[in-house]
């Protein structure tokens, strides 16, 4: 079974990294050519994969449930955009070296915090240190302050409602409500080029494809059983000798920084960044991939993510009326219906059918699961530390 899941994930990573791009790169008017519209939609999906799979880190296997996801996608894309604001130069419409609306807001320097941003190796870094570095100062005084459960949740939610607020303001030379945006070239190539954009989907491919890597090595790794551990009882971690704000912190912080990646690979293909993306409303969305897909199961939010946009940009191009209804409705059949996720749902189908009629994959169990029997058994992860 391990196998066929490997050989089955190796599959995939070819369909999206290769097969993908080179139907792209047939000529006009071949049969199975996939068109450049479709393949910069499955680019920005896949960037959503990023994200999702940094948001199964801390809430699937940590059992942190994060509202505030967004802000850490913002702010890579952010820091992605303002570079590509910059390489504008004098091609804006007002044919100043200062973005458009900084001439309309009448500021007559670039402000001091932007210059930087002119240095693609400063930008590079900046969309991976930025978030990482606001979840590792937020991270460390909320998890010191032993703030958990739906707390922890409603602070991070308060944290991306104000900090849509503070992005909305002109004060903040950031194009306030109307974001970045007019992006003419990424890195010195022309944005509006199908070769860039072929370009952009294979970088984005490629980093989802390191990111799950990443993930499946935190998660298969001591630590992962930490994780897991304290998903299950974080109390009995503690009193096994283990620090368990020490280890929230460091995945909350590696979440932050796939979250600010997959916000880079986004800005340049979608061609603007709003506040929008920052608020509460995306963030609960973000958190509804990882559901539908099934958290704890890091294939799950690559599918969930890929299927609730997929599904998205279906509907609200025939049905634009319905897609809200669609989507309130998709989450409360997963909470009573199948609170496993897609991927999960089909783990423990494939569990039954195995051999021993129960006998094949396992899933980790859930919070949940375990808690009409806390008192009675150890949790897994931490009978896997006890054994080391």
């Amino acid at each position: 079974m391990r196998s066929l899941e490997g050989w089955g994930l190796v599959g995939l990573a070819v369909l999206l990294v290769v097969v993908l791009p080179a139907l792209n790169a047939l000529p006009a008017g071949a049969p199975l050519r996939v068109s450049d519209f479709t393949l910069n939609l499955f680019g920005k999906f896949l960037a959503y994969a990023i994200l999702a799979l940094g948001i199964d880190l801390i809430w699937g296997y940590t059992g942190v449930l994060s509202l505030g996801h967004g802000v850490f996608f913002g702010l890579g894309a952010y820091a992605m955009g303002m570079h590509l604001m910059l390489e504008i130069g004098t091609r804006s419409v007002y044919g100043n070296v200062l973005p458009d609306f900084m001439v309309w807001n009448r500021v007559t320097e670039l402000p001091l915090f932007w210059k930087p941003f002119y240095s693609v190796p400063f930008t590079l870094l900046a969309v991976v240190v930025v978030p990482a570095l606001f979840a590792l100062v937020f991270g460390y005084f909320t998890f010191r302050s032993r703030i958990r459960g739906v707390y922890f949740s409603i602070i991070t939610q308060a944290l991306a409602l104000s900090t849509w607020l503070m992005f909305n303001r002109n004060a903040m030379n950031l194009g306030g409500t109307n974001g970045l945006s007019g992006f003419k070239s990424v890195f010195g190539f022309t944005l509006n080029s199908a070769a860039t954009q072929r370009g952009l989907y294979v970088a984005t491919a490629l980093c989802l494809c390191g990111a799950f890597l990443l993930c499946r090595y935190i998660t298969r790794s001591p630590a992962g059983r930490v994780l897991i551990a304290i998903r299950d009882s974080e109390t009995r971690v503690l009193f096994s000798g283990y620090s368990p704000a020490a280890f929230k912190l460091f995945v909350f912080v590696v979440s932050a920084g796939l979250a600010g990646i997959a916000g880079a690979l986004y800005a340049p293909q979608v061609g603007i960044i709003t506040p929008a993306k920052i608020g509460v409303l995306p963030s609960i969305e973000m958190i509804i991939w990882v559901a539908v897909g099934g958290r704890g199961t890091l294939l799950g939010p690559v599918v969930g993510a890929l299927g609730v946009n997929w599904l998205q940009s279906l509907l609200t191009t025939h049905y634009p009326d319905l897609w809200l209804l669609v989507l309130g409705g998709l989450f409360v059949a997963v909470v009573l219906f199948f609170p496993d996720g897609v991927v999960g749902t089909g783990q423990k189908l494939l569990a039954r059918l195995g051999p021993g009629g129960g006998a094949g994959v396992r899933l980790s169990p859930r919070p949940e699961e375990r808690q009409g029997s806390e008192e009675a058994k150890t949790p897994t992860g931490v009978s896997h530390l006890e054994a080391r």
